[in-house]
């Protein structure tokens, strides 16, 4: 079962929970932009907190019921956001954790190792890439992605029912071309997220993240173990993000998703489980 506990860190509130056992060994689990805490499943929390870990998942800024700013205008960067990490740690009388991070939040756990490396047991991003890769001979985006995300312009988010309708036919399609869909999950999920929200439209705030310019090309000093997980069939971080990051952390093992898209599936949550198991086990 979540445990609840409202974080205060520079003004801002975060919503946070946990589970498991405090006096095990803390997993922060860090989600990607533009979604909540809700998108680390409470099953595969418990799953990991069945190995004997303590782990805790929280609401970035502009998501769920953290803090949020006003729509169209962010006064925060990713920098920001590895120090709300950390304050979460605080708040939690953490003095050292593995952080697990998922697109986006791995780029936060990336930075939070930079800033303060004596706090980082280890690292483990999914779905995601370098915090500094520009590189313009990756592959793009999928344009069917790409093309969804421009109806954006035009929607309308005080409208429930519109708001769910596109944030399902997103889920649809990040986890890439061919992969099953559970429609019903996906919706009760874009539901669940929009009632829980404080204001929906601020999550899109990340969209204009910056950030981590300081640390731009330092990777090689994240010499903790890492765990780079990543699916085959990506559509927005394809699988060459995943080989460049493994490349430039020093200690990481990269594990492939063979089916997986951009995703957290629950088919993929025995491998992830027991890879960030392994990872995480006590000296």
């Amino acid at each position: 079962m979540e445990t609840i506990k409202t974080v205060r860190h520079g003004g801002l509130e975060f919503s946070t929970g946990a589970f498991g056992d405090a006096a095990d060994p803390a997993i922060l689990m860090i989600m990607g932009a533009t979604v909540s805490k809700l998108w680390w499943p409470e099953d595969l929390c418990e799953a990991l907190a069945a190995t004997g870990r303590f782990v805790i998942r929280y609401d970035n800024r502009d998501t769920g019921q953290s803090t949020t700013g006003v729509p169209g205008n962010i006064d925060y960067s990713m920098d920001d956001m590895a120090d709300d990490a950390l304050a979460i740690l605080d708040a939690y009388g953490i003095e050292r954790a593995h952080l697990v991070g998922v697109s986006l939040g791995a780029m936060i756990g990336q930075l939070a190792a930079l800033k303060q490396p004596g706090r980082v047991l280890t690292l483990t991003a999914i779905s995601s890439s370098r915090f500094d890769e520009d590189d313009p001979s990756l592959p793009d985006m999928d344009p069917a992605l790409m093309a969804h995300y421009e109806k954006m312009a035009d929607l309308d988010w005080s409208d429930r029912d519109a708001v769910v309708d596109f944030q399902v036919e997103n889920y649809r399609i990040s986890p890439g071309a061919d992969a099953a869909f559970d429609r019903e999950a996906a919706r009760s999920l874009a539901e669940r997220e929009y009632d829980r929200a404080r204001n929906p439209q601020s999550a899109m705030n990340h969209s204009m993240l910056v950030g981590g310019d300081a640390w731009r090309g330092m990777l090689g000093r994240i010499t903790v173990p890492a765990l780079v997980i990543h699916g085959r069939h990506d559509p927005i971080l394809s699988f060459q993000h995943a080989e460049r990051l493994a490349d430039a952390l020093p200690n990481a093992k990269l594990v492939a998703l063979e089916q997986a898209g951009h995703e957290l599936n629950p088919r993929d949550w025995p491998i992830i489980v027991s890879s960030i198991e392994r990872l995480t086990r006590p000296d």
